[in-house]
């Protein structure tokens, strides 16, 4: 009776949180296994849909955002605050020339960023009342390991970009670091080496996009929904973007998009795409992949 009264405070309710996460961690064999279980029935379902259902899932999306807004941009106020240092530190150690690959490879991490969100709009789905304190129930997700797993390899792709881009940079006005901010975008712009830095970056990092998109569009929100593995979460994202190219290559440009503009000026405006964006991915699952049945 004690214990069910007494008020815990900011440090208990973390150290709750930790063991929360710690017992999901030591279930990610079991979550990276799960698809080969007996009993576990047909690939999930994957459903064909249209540019007008688009349309539908940002509505929802930004209903999900007005129904918690105070809430979501406290949280959205982690990811430009780490964009900004990042920033910083590319301006501070000569990194110049990272700096547009760190502001977009932010989309090859958001998945990552969003899973908070996608828990939100799980919950308030379910009609229940949601706050930013929600967003932590990831940590207690049977398929934890798993989404931490998927998490790590979109962070490794997300470095292995960098790595590319630097060295693309070596290769096209490298070696030396640009002497000024304005130098270097007159490089760029003006000459050779420039425009051959900008059609190579773009079209490399065209594909990790497209590489990112097609294992994530949909397994970080099925990993939060469904008891399956990491395996059918991958698989059936690739099948979603297999069946619906020209709608998920649409999705992608939204999100590119939004991102760019919610970057202006000085990624504040990330504050209000991130959770928007984050909601509509949710509602964007349950468009692709319908409740039940077997698959598509």
């Amino acid at each position: 009776m004690i214990e069910r009264d007494h008020i815990r405070n900011p440090v208990e309710w973390t150290l709750d949180q930790l063991k929360s996460a710690e017992t999901a961690v030591e279930q990610t064999g079991h979550a990276l296994r799960s698809h080969e279980e007996p009993g576990r029935g047909a690939a999930p379902q994957v459903r064909q849909i249209e540019m007008a259902d688009l349309k539908d899932v940002l509505v929802k999306g930004i209903s999900d955002f007005g129904a918690c807004r105070t809430d979501v941009i406290f949280i959205a106020l982690i990811y430009p605050l780490a964009g900004l240092v990042l920033a910083r530190l590319a301006f501070g150690y000569d990194m110049l020339p990272l700096l547009f690959p760190l502001a977009s490879g932010f989309a090859l991490i958001g998945p990552i960023a969003a899973i908070g969100l996608y828990e939100m709009s799980r919950r308030r789905e379910q009609g229940g009342e949601t706050s930013w304190a929600d967003a932590f129930g990831v940590l207690r997700a049977p398929a934890f390991g798993a989404i931490l797993v998927l998490g790590l390899v979109l962070f490794g792709i997300f470095l292995l970009w960098l790595t590319v881009a630097y060295g693309i940079y070596m290769r096209t006005l490298g070696p030396e670091p640009p002497a000024a901010l304005g130098t270097f975008l007159g490089d760029v712009f003006t000459t050779g080496a420039g425009w051959a830095l900008i059609i190579l970056g773009c079209g490399i990092g065209f594909l990790f996009a497209v590489l990112v998109l097609t294992i994530s569009v949909v397994s970080f929100p099925m990993l939060l929904d469904r008891p399956v593995g990491l395996w059918t979460a991958v698989s059936t994202s690739a099948r979603a973007v297999r069946a619906n190219p020209r709608v998920m290559a649409a999705w992608g440009l939204i999100v590119a998009g939004s991102l760019v503009l919610g970057s202006l000026p000085l990624l504040l405006g990330l504050i209000f795409v991130m959770p928007v964006l984050g909601h509509a991915t949710w509602h964007l699952y349950r468009k692709v992949v319908p409740r039940g049945g077997p698959a598509g």
